[in-house]
């Protein structure tokens, strides 16, 4: 066993005896299906902080020949399944990390430094079926492979750093490819080739030399959607263990969505979270908000309005087609936003196409990437939201208008208002600061209807629930009105505490008085706890 070739399995064993391991060994089970056919080339990615070094080590330990690790997958959800023993420990592994071989390799010399590092313990394990020739590790492997009829099972972790760390060294980023390629495609001796990255593998300009890989990405995890993050289960579990409110861990970490899983929680910062006994911004990454503040900054029609329009809870369409796979070629304002989508920074609906900012830790980031300018009008409007929501939950009819009409004018550069769905963005960033008690939902099911947006407050935050009904060209009455006749408040049956009606009204032909607003006060008559 040693470093690259078999590696030991003591990097699972530290992660079971962790204060908190979440069991996903249930993910053997898909690699076990894929081995030895024609989907056994697999590219998983994620942003920073999804555990895809984690699973690699459970791969390594699972996988290895050398390894003993019975004891350590012993009452783990990959024992029960019928493959479990037929791989277990079956397999020369080959674990490539390579971030290590960019960092230590001299410039342009990646790919040869690898290859040195593991034919060193290739002749160690192999010494007799490999000749004194420097014939390149694919040979070897091949040579290896004929005399021992033994396949290899290839982890490679941060696959796609040389394309995100060098980015305009184009002629390593091919020799690069070519040298993955020839590696692994149509390659005997390849069992499984597991690789994990923050990028999906197609195509870097007209270089296409990976595409044997079934893509597993942010905008569609397909049947690995379970083990990307944490599940609402495993949190609700790990809430309970450590009696955290789990509403309040929703709003901080859960938002991630695809088909079957709609609620993926970052596992890192759940993690933390439950380890200090507090909730906190733990987005931490080598893509930290100055990184962010370039993307949103970057001048495509729209983009900026978006953003906008995301920030006050909105969603926008995005067509993730379009985008190149890199951190440079970035063409078109969807090309951004698939980009971020990749990074966590934005979550992704792929039944509805649709992006969306997914919990308060990534709009903290946001914020902290536009404090630093180009974005002064739509910071001046989140500073004043503290003090809109003290005068909703007042009841201070004439002041919130006020303050609307205000951020109104702030955000008009930006956002246009042309239907309430505008509005109602507009409004969500107006009440920016909301967020720190409530969570904001919009257009919220009442079963005569939708809710334009509802503020639901966290646990023990005693602060009243908000309806707020949104009329574009007609009256805060009207709002009022239908938010009875409609009889939205039924939606929050199981809401026990006061409810505030907030009707808004936007005129479009009054320039001193676009918004007008009014308050009312509705009990509750349930005793259940807050709706989730």
């Amino acid at each position: 066993m040693g470093f690259y070739v078999n590696p030991k399995n003591r990097g699972f064993w530290e992660s079971i005896r962790s204060k908190i391991y979440v069991d996903k060994t249930g993910l053997i089970s898909c690699t076990n299906e894929y081995i030895n056919t024609e989907q056994k080339f697999i590219c998983v990615s994620r942003p920073r902080r999804f555990g895809k070094s984690m699973a690699l080590k459970m791969l390594a330990a699972y996988y290895s020949r050398g390894c003993d690790s019975a004891d350590l997958f012993a009452g783990l959800q990959i024992e029960r399944e019928e493959t479990y023993r037929q791989h277990l420990n079956q397999y020369d592994v080959i674990w490539l990390n390579m971030q290590q071989f960019l960092i230590e390799a001299a410039p342009e010399k990646v790919t040869e430094y690898l290859t040195e590092e593991v034919m060193r313990e290739l002749k160690k394990e192999y010494g007799e079926l490999l000749d004194s020739q420097d014939r390149g590790l694919a040979v070897a492997l091949r040579e290896i492979f004929v005399e021992t009829d033994r396949q290899f099972i290839f982890l490679i972790d941060e696959w796609d750093c040389v394309m995100r760390e060098r980015q305009t060294s184009e002629g390593l980023q091919k020799q690069y490819l070519d040298f993955l390629r020839n590696l692994l495609k149509d390659q005997p001796y390849v069992a499984l080739a597991y690789m994990t990255g923050i990028l999906p593998v197609k195509k870097y300009g007209e270089h296409s030399a990976l595409n044997m890989f079934w893509e597993y990405s942010m905008t569609d995890q397909k049947a690995l959607e379970e083990y990307t993050g944490f599940t609402e289960d495993e949190v609700k579990a790990l809430c309970d263990r450590f009696q955290m409110d789990f509403d309040e861990t929703c709003s901080w970490y859960d938002g991630y969505s695809f088909a079957r899983f709609q609620h993926i929680f970052n596992p890192r910062s759940v993690v933390e979270a439950m380890c200090n006994r507090r909730f906190s911004n733990y987005w931490v990454s080598t893509e930290v908000y100055d990184a962010l503040k370039i993307y949103i900054d970057m001048d495509f029609d729209g983009l900026r309005a978006d953003i906008v329009q995301m920030l006050g809870g909105g969603r926008v369409r995005v067509n993730t087609r379009s985008f190149r796979n890199d951190m440079r070629n970035l063409d078109l304002k969807d090309d951004v936003l698939t980009l971020l989508i990749h990074l966590g920074y934005l979550a992704y609906d792929s039944e509805r196409k649709e992006a969306f900012i997914p919990n308060k830790e990534i709009i903290e980031e946001f914020e902290s990437a536009m404090s630093t300018g180009g974005w002064p009008e739509v910071m001046r409007v989140l500073k004043a939201s503290e003090r809109l929501v003290e005068d909703t939950l007042a009841g201070r009819e004439s002041r919130v208008a006020e303050a609307l009409d205000r951020a109104h004018m702030e955000v008009s550069s930006i956002l246009t208002y042309n239907d309430e769905n505008s509005l109602a963005c507009a409004i969500g960033l107006a009440y920016y600061s909301a967020r720190k008690d409530y969570r904001l939902i919009r257009e919220l099911p009442t079963g005569r209807g939708f809710a334009d947006i509802v503020f639901l407050p966290l646990p023990h935050t005693g602060k009243p629930a908000l309806v707020v009904e949104l009329k574009y060209d007609k009256s805060a009455r009207t709002a009022i009105r239908q938010i009875k006749d409609r009889q939205y408040t039924q939606a929050l049956e199981d809401y026990a505490g006061e409810i505030l009606l907030v009707g808004i009204g936007y005129d479009k032909d009054n320039a001193d008085k676009l918004h007008s607003c009014v308050i009312e006060r509705w009990e509750s008559q349930t005793c259940a706890d807050t709706v989730r």
